[in-house]
């Protein structure tokens, strides 16, 4: 239970996401700090026990250091072309507040503090890789491997993850390719049901906080 727990939160608070990225500018040194420095405010902000003040904390790291922008192209891959460019602004928008609202549904606070420690450190040419393991100390479990892809263009913002091989945003496209072709891929269609999803997320969230 606690370990199922703990990847939900894994997923959903580091990251909380077609063109090909590149690393250029991101030395090994500088991607391994840029990690440890995100991951101790994240346990930081895990740690505070006021749920606005630490969804506010978690926000800002979201909105300051992902990239969200390109995370939200990705995942909707050939689909972004089928859209108008009305519609591709108004999905983009979305796709903000569903990832600042969807990490909220899931359980934040922990009584064992996660540990994470820096193993490995790769620029590969279209990313910076910092591979880590992640464990939550006084529970017996083997340590998870984290691997942070990194793109630095004006400042280094994190673009992917990989829990022990499994990519989030290939999981994520996986996932909003089907909530399309539910809706016969009609993207005013699916526009529709991602603003009914995401409102319906944020009332379940302000309703939390008032109680």
């Amino acid at each position: 239970m606690k370990r199922n727990l703990f990847l939900q939160l894994i997923i959903f608070c580091f990251c909380i996401f077609n063109t090909p990225v590149q690393a250029a500018g991101i030395a090994e040194k500088e991607a391994k700090l840029w990690v440890e420095d995100k991951g101790s405010r994240l346990l930081e902000a895990f740690a505070e026990e006021d749920m606005e003040r630490k969804f506010n904390t978690l926000d800002e790291l979201f909105i300051n250091y992902v990239d969200l922008d390109y995370i939200s192209r990705f995942v909707i891959g050939k689909y972004w072309r089928e859209m108008t460019k009305e519609q591709q602004a108004q999905y983009k928008k979305l796709f903000t507040r569903y990832a600042l609202g969807v990490y909220k549904s899931f359980p934040l606070s922990f009584k064992d503090r996660i540990g994470f420690d820096v193993s490995k450190v790769n620029i590969d040419g279209k990313y910076a890789e910092v591979t880590t393991k992640v464990s939550l100390n006084n529970v017996d479990m083997e340590p998870i491997d984290l691997t942070f892809f990194l793109d630095k263009k004006k400042d280094i913002k994190l673009v992917d993850i990989k829990l022990e091989k499994i990519s989030l945003i290939l999981s994520y496209r996986t996932r909003f390719y089907q909530k399309i072709r539910e809706v016969d891929e009609d993207m005013t269609w699916f526009l529709e049901d991602f603003e009914t999803t995401v409102k319906s997320t944020e009332t379940s969230n302000r309703l939390k906080l008032e109680n």
